[in-house]
């Protein structure tokens, strides 16, 4: 009987989410297949299909776009009420999904869009994505640094020349920029101050634990030489290595962590410099609170494991429970940062292998 029940929890937490991701597999490719049907049904006529052309692109589900714009080319000059054709709806709503499966055509047409405010895509590009788009990143210094990755891209797009050309509000691109995102930088400048400020104090809790362990030997020192008891234990070479080690990754943390507080916070600094120096702070911040743990572990068995060794069970299991925390706490915020800073988004991705949209079928009409 316990068996069984052994087998069933392994099913639920092993084969079921398996199963459900096949399923979530089954379901989109008859969806694609729904699409596919549907769009060839409409045939060529554009007016059934501009309404969910543009609502796609504005949600970046770049299958709808490609579908449409295959059986429908001229899609491709469509613009919706506020006189905006897919290319711009893409740069305006953040949709590099989108904007990576037609930017073959937005490097042949870049010098024709113009809107009745004449901006180029480099005024559109420098507007604040909508709250929708912002609120898919975590934390207002990640999407201050994805808008700074915008600008970047669509201004080694367009023609040097329109970088400084102005709209009828006498702005260049790199002015509308900076309006636009003026709150969203004291929101950034905020977010970092408060992040950096907090593991600080964290890391400079665990540098003076682990210096006040490091002064006071374990076990204590023989009083004519000097030497620590505990010397030739391998647990002891085990404690002071972890033990050193902590307090040196603990104060590259804090001393990284200060250093953020004490920067410009310029528009530029949310780009690389400051996501970098946080990975590096937090990423030396878990491998000094590993280490402290470690250290402590280690004098603890020393001590009083040596006549009990079944204390060692119960320590291990004590031990992991700050290094979840930190994990759970901590952990998805760096991984935020090293996609955010090192993923690119836009370029050749594996998607559009089987997007069916090509330079010979989308034609833009200047």
């Amino acid at each position: 009987m316990e068996t069984r029940i052994n087998f069933h929890k392994i099913f639920l937490t092993v084969v079921y989410p398996i199963k459900k991701i096949e399923k979530k597999k089954k379901e989109y490719k008859e969806a694609k297949k729904i699409l596919s049907l549907a769009c060839k049904l409409m045939g060529t006529s554009i007016p059934w299909k501009t309404e969910a052309l543009f609502e796609a692109v504005r949600r970046d589900i770049y299958e709808v776009v490609d579908e449409i714009l295959f059986t429908s080319p001229d899609a491709i000059n469509c613009k919706d009420g506020e006189g905006y054709n897919i290319i711009q709806l893409s740069v305006l709503n953040r949709a590099e999904k989108v904007y990576n499966l037609i930017y073959h055509i937005i490097e042949r047409t870049k010098s024709h869009m113009i809107d009745s405010s004449s901006n180029n895509l480099g005024h559109l590009v420098g507007r604040l994505a909508p709250s929708f788009v912002l609120g898919r990143t975590t934390g207002a210094a990640l999407q201050l640094q994805r808008e700074l990755l915008w600008f970047k891209e669509v201004e080694k797009l367009v023609l040097p020349l329109q970088l400084t050309e102005k709209n009828i509000y006498n702005e260049t691109p790199a002015m509308v920029f900076t309006t636009e995102h003026q709150d969203l930088l004291k929101e950034g400048e905020m977010w970092m101050k408060t992040t950096a400020e907090s593991c600080s104090i964290t890391a400079a809790l665990i540098v003076t634990i682990v210096f006040a362990a490091a002064i006071t030997v374990p076990g204590g020192s023989n009083q004519e030489s000097g030497i620590p008891l505990f010397k030739k234990e391998i647990t002891f070479t085990i404690f002071a290595v972890a033990n050193a080690f902590s307090l040196f990754t603990a104060t590259t943390a804090l001393l990284l962590f200060l250093s953020i507080l004490t920067t410009r916070f310029s528009e530029k600094d949310f780009l690389v410099s400051l996501p970098r120096i946080l990975i590096f702070g937090l990423f030396t911040l878990f491998l000094s609170t590993i280490a402290m743990i470690v250290a402590f572990c280690a004098i603890l068995f020393l001590i009083f494991c040596d006549q009990r060794p079944w204390m060692l069970a119960p320590i291990c299991a004590f031990a992991c429970l700050p290094i979840s925390v930190i994990v759970t706490v901590k952990l998805l915020l760096l991984v935020d940062l090293i996609q955010s800073t090192y993923s690119p988004i836009f370029g050749k991705k594996s998607y559009l292998e089987s997007c069916k949209v090509n330079r010979k079928n989308t034609i833009f009409m200047k």
